[in-house]
């Protein structure tokens, strides 16, 4: 009970971040709105996926079949002995899934948006060299097909780069891209390519106030050469470790996924525990053990409780890693970077941002969606599930000290009725923090007592599933939803979500 009532004293206070810490103040089968289309037909997949089995749970591995036509990468990434600068190669298999030729494919830079640099070179496809143009201020790679690529056809883009790394946390990326007191965070630091739909190729400059990447699901095997005096924690699972002199080299097989990540330092222990067939970690350094401790045990429960309401969690592996970052906490597939000042067992901030990142697990990886476009499927969402998590943990109390909130954000723009669908670029750093991270939960709150909670539940269960290693649309959401209720939401969407 004393922990129930401090908790809910200081829920009022807690500002949940991923991605990012927006400042105060102060200092997602499909359900498409008309018939599927057609596929193309697809070649099978150029490697043997056998080998991202065991990366999977047991209910999950089916995937594998699937998927017929997502990019896969292989990468080797070498990182210099002062962490400062990664020279890599990539070679990624990738086939034209879209009902349309393609002259170019697109792939973006975000080292050059997040406070490093990315060079490139070597550009080649299928053996042959091409002149790649760039744009958005070098964070866009164009290379150029020709013969334009058919629908299910297949080619193979090549290329080496260079990535050098910032020494602080503080140039305008959260530290999501640098090595600092002693830890490497190595995000997007690799040419990804971009994501095709009905707009297009969708490539712009994302505003500062939310996350960067917008990613379809991609297998990856990366080989990272590093010092060997480096713990290495990574997306995906270890295949492989070897000792070459002074060098480790580790090969990851991570898929299906919709990013890389690599975090590194050599303070870093780690603590573990099992649930189902699924290893949870948290990797700190020592004297973050206690808190470390405490967050294990906050992603265990979001885990457990996640996976009994939405879907099963699919992933044999989830690593937590404590970071300087600026962010709150920050999602990554199977993999969440948590700052390593809150890693405390007796901050408050602590267990709304594990169980806030945990959940991205499920809306932002498991189900994607366009982040830059349509936050509230992703951010908005995860806010509501993380009030889910404190009503089953805590009751009606902790339920109400966490809704507390999501209004005080509200409150902080006097409770303006701004859309929660519109893209990050139509807020203000303040009105994203109200709108997004306030309000835009409070919309699932009345969606559920508009569609009453047994109708809401199985909706969000099957929304879950439906849209499980796809991409969800609020097109989706909402047909998905009246077909759960029987009824038309359509007041209560233009109420809170359409611009």
């Amino acid at each position: 009970m004393k922990r129930l009532l401090s908790l809910c004293l200081t829920l009022s206070l807690l500002a949940v971040a991923c991605g990012f810490l927006m400042p105060q103040p102060t200092p997602v089968s499909p359900i498409p709105p008309t018939a599927p289309p057609q596929t193309p037909s697809l070649p099978p997949p150029s490697s043997p996926r056998a080998a991202f089995r065991d990366g999977l749970v047991q209910a999950d591995q089916s995937i594998l079949d699937g998927l017929q036509g997502a990019s896969e990468y292989q990468l080797t990434l070498t990182l210099a002995a002062d962490l400062l600068r990664v020279d890599g190669q990539e070679e990624i298999h990738y086939t034209n899934i879209e009902e349309v030729s393609l002259d170019k494919i697109e792939l973006r830079l975000f080292p050059n948006l997040l406070g490093g640099e990315m060079t490139v070179s070597n550009v080649r496809v299928d053996d042959t060299s091409v002149a790649p143009e760039f744009g958005l201020n070098n964070s866009l790679l164009i290379v150029p097909l020709n013969p334009p690529l058919e629908p299910g056809q297949s080619t193979t883009l090549s290329m080496d780069f260079r990535v050098t790394i910032p020494s602080t946390v503080d140039q305008g990326n959260y530290g999501v891209l640098a090595y600092a007191e002693d830890v490497l965070a190595l995000a997007h630091a690799y040419p990804m390519v971009a994501v095709y739909n009905e707009e297009g190729w969708n490539a712009e400059v994302p505003p500062p106030s939310g996350d960067v990447t917008f990613s379809d699901m991609a297998f990856f095997t990366v080989t990272v050469r590093a010092p060997k005096g480096l713990v290495l924690v990574a997306v995906g699972r270890e295949a492989s470790r070897q000792v070459e002199g002074d060098q480790q080299v580790v090969t990851y097989e991570a898929g299906p996924v919709r990013d890389f990540y690599l975090a590194a330092s050599p303070a870093y222990e780690v603590i573990s525990r099992q649930v189902g067939e699924t290893t949870v970690n948290f990797y700190a350094p020592h004297g973050l053990r206690s808190g470390a401790q405490a967050g294990l045990n906050v992603a265990v429960r979001a885990l457990e409780d996640f996976s009994t309401r939405y879907a099963p969690y699919p992933y044999t592996e989830l690593d937590l890693v404590a970071t300087p970052t600026l962010a709150l906490g920050i999602e990554y597939p199977g993999m969440i970077a948590i700052a390593e000042r809150i890693v405390d067992p007796n901050h408050s901030y602590l267990e709304g941002t594990v169980a806030h990142e945990v959940g991205h697990q499920w809306f932002y990886n498991l189900v994607g969606s366009d982040q830059l476009d349509h936050p509230w499927l992703d951010e908005s969402l995860t806010q509501f599930v993380t009030l889910e998590y404190f009503f089953d943990e805590y009751g009606s109390q902790g339920y109400q000290g966490f809704r507390e909130s999501l209004t005080s954000r509200w409150d902080q723009i006097n409770d303006e009725a701004i859309p929660i669908g519109l893209p990050v670029a139509s807020y203000s750093d303040q009105e994203y923090s109200a709108i997004v991270y306030g309000r835009g939960p409070l919309f699932f709150e009345a969606l559920k007592n508009r569609m009453g909670g047994e109708a809401f539940d199985s909706f969000l269960r099957d929304y879950t599933v439906s849209y499980s290693w796809s991409i969800a649309t609020p097109d989706g959401l909402k047909t998905l939803a009246e077909r759960h209720c029987n009824c038309d939401l359509t007041p209560l969407f233009e109420e809170w979500v359409t611009p």
